[in-house]
């Protein structure tokens, strides 16, 4: 960083010398021209005649001259050199004092927020660049500012409709029942029953925003032991049975044999049941969901591959979003409140892996790419980091190709 101002360290020792170099040409020319040089007889005798103006004898007029003056000249030439070195130095901090303009300047440019670029002499290139920098930096935390402020609003606007919707239903479902005590008891189990699913559809939404909120605001400890991959991916599809069971799916699961992976097991599986969930909201109707594991360039390689509508290629990344869902989503039952995938990303981040999204006709899949065991223990023994709680979970023999479906 030094180097970058050579420049402006030579203009500045060039003046410098330049001063000097005057200072000694102007001093020594008064010296010999005027002191000791041809004007010598006529400074001394226009110095007496002054003083024989005030009557003033001219002996004495001549003896305050030598007093004074004559006798003195080392004093006279020191002040009078030292007098001309700061009257030319002066002059020339006017040219120094530019560079303090230039930076003035660029630093208006930065509080007025002009979109023009900072543009300095070529003496102070680097602070040009520092300053450019500084305006670019502060551009985009405001634009982030500004996006967060955006995503806060939203927020409050999600927040409100999602849990207005179930809300309202439960509402009038119960109001219904209190209104009507003679209700046919098919009909009145029918309405408890929906005001049930509304009241537990109302309570995941909280739990979304809960998690989201969590995640953004909390510094997340993640609690890694080791994991059986075909276990957890099994049992996730059990679990699903349910509400695959309600669109006639099935789910088959293949996982390589003895494939471990070293991370949070409950993160994880929060990880995968949001991808599931995912593909069965958005998956055709009796069709097959395959979830695929597999040992890839040293990482695991997830993949979750189902059966449904193209989702256009700006919006691949978008749906990692929070609050975005598939056009139509939120009018149904399984939309959710766009958090899901959300969630996931950050946790899947969390554990120095990445998601991604590929979709084509008819066709979607969610590829989830965590480090393998042997790669995160690497790493961790390079940091030289001891895991005092290590404990197996999912642990059991693993299978391939199972298969989950509707009966």
């Amino acid at each position: 960083m030094k180097n970058n101002y050579r420049k402006l360290k030579f203009s500045i020792l060039l003046q410098t010398v330049l001063v000097t170099a005057l200072t000694v040409l102007v001093g020594g020319f008064l010296l010999n021209y005027v002191i000791d040089g041809v004007y010598n007889d006529w400074f001394a005798r226009a110095f007496i005649s002054i003083l024989t103006t005030f009557q003033v004898e001219e002996k004495t007029a001549i003896d305050l001259y030598w007093r004074l003056i004559g006798d003195n000249k080392t004093f006279f030439m020191v002040v009078g050199f030292l007098l001309l070195f700061a009257l030319f130095f002066y002059v020339a901090l006017s040219k120094m004092t530019k560079y303090l303009d230039q930076i003035d300047h660029g630093i208006e440019n930065i509080i007025s927020e002009s979109t023009d670029p900072i543009h300095l002499i070529t003496e102070l290139k680097p602070i040009e660049i520092r300053l450019n920098e500084i305006k670019a930096t502060l551009k985009r935390q405001e634009l982030e500012a500004s996006e967060g402020e955006k995503k806060k609003n939203d927020l409050v606007l999600f927040l409100a409709h999602d849990l207005k919707t179930p809300l309202t239903s439960i509402v009038a479902y119960l109001t219904m029942l209190e209104d009507h005590p003679d209700m046919p008891e098919e009909e009145r189990k029918a309405y408890t029953h929906i005001a049930l699913e509304k009241s537990i559809r109302l309570g995941e939404l909280i739990n979304e925003f809960f998690d989201i909120t969590r995640y953004n605001l909390q510094n997340i400890e993640l609690e890694p032991v080791e994991i059986d991959l075909t276990m957890m991916l099994e049992q996730l599809a059990d679990e699903l049975y349910g509400v695959l069971q309600e669109k006639k799916l099935t789910c088959e699961v293949d996982v390589e044999e003895d494939l471990m992976i070293y991370g949070d097991p409950d993160k994880l599986a929060r990880v995968f049941d949001n991808i599931l969930r995912n593909a069965i909201a958005y998956c055709y109707a009796d069709t097959e969901i395959r979830i695929e594991a597999k040992m890839k360039d040293g990482d695991i390689e997830i993949t979750f591959t189902n059966a449904g509508d193209k989702i256009p290629g700006d919006m691949l990344q978008t749906i990692f979003e929070k609050f975005y869902r598939v056009d139509g989503s939120r009018s149904t039952g399984t939309g959710g409140a766009g958090l899901g995938l959300a969630i996931a990303k950050q946790i899947v981040e969390l554990h120095g892996g990445r998601i991604l999204a590929k979709s084509d006709d008819n066709r979607t899949q969610f590829v989830v790419t965590l480090p393998s065991k042997e790669k995160t223990e690497q790493k961790e023994g390079s940091e030289d980091e001891v895991h005092t709680h290590r404990r197996l979970a999912f642990r059991g023999k693993a299978g391939r190709g199972k298969r989950v479906q509707s009966k």
